[in-house]
């Protein structure tokens, strides 16, 4: 019903950047959070950065200063401006998404297929 794609991944170079972009649709009547998160071969999915309907962000401090989250309400998008990319950085992004498909109904979480990010040193 509700369907979470990520783009704008790929492969930069130590100091580049990156922007990746998440689209939500399907049955939505409203969102909540939009955000970010990352996995690493081998390690456990981590946060990166949030986003909330009221605007408020956050973002971890392991990308503090260097990651900005963004946000589209009209278009139902969220981005992530990445500066400064660490090869630690280099790992799948995934976008997660809480919305509710009338006023009245609970909300629910999905999540897109990830997108690639790889930071060669």
């Amino acid at each position: 019903q509700v369907h979470v794609v990520e783009s704008g991944g790929g492969l930069v170079q130590a100091g580049g950047s990156l922007r990746l972009s998440c689209a939500a649709s399907g049955w939505i009547f409203s969102i909540n959070a939009m955000n970010w998160y990352r996995q690493a071969p081998g390690k456990q999915r981590e946060f990166v950065a949030m986003s909330s309907d009221g605007g408020s962000t956050h973002v971890a401090d392991s990308v503090k200063g260097r990651f900005t989250i963004s946000r589209d309400n009209a278009k139902r998008e969220v981005y992530l401006q990445m500066n400064s990319l660490k090869p630690e950085d280099t790992a799948v992004y995934f976008c997660y998404v809480e919305s509710r498909s009338t006023s009245a109904s609970r909300w629910e979480y999905y999540w897109g297929q990830g997108t690639q990010v790889t930071v060669s040193s």
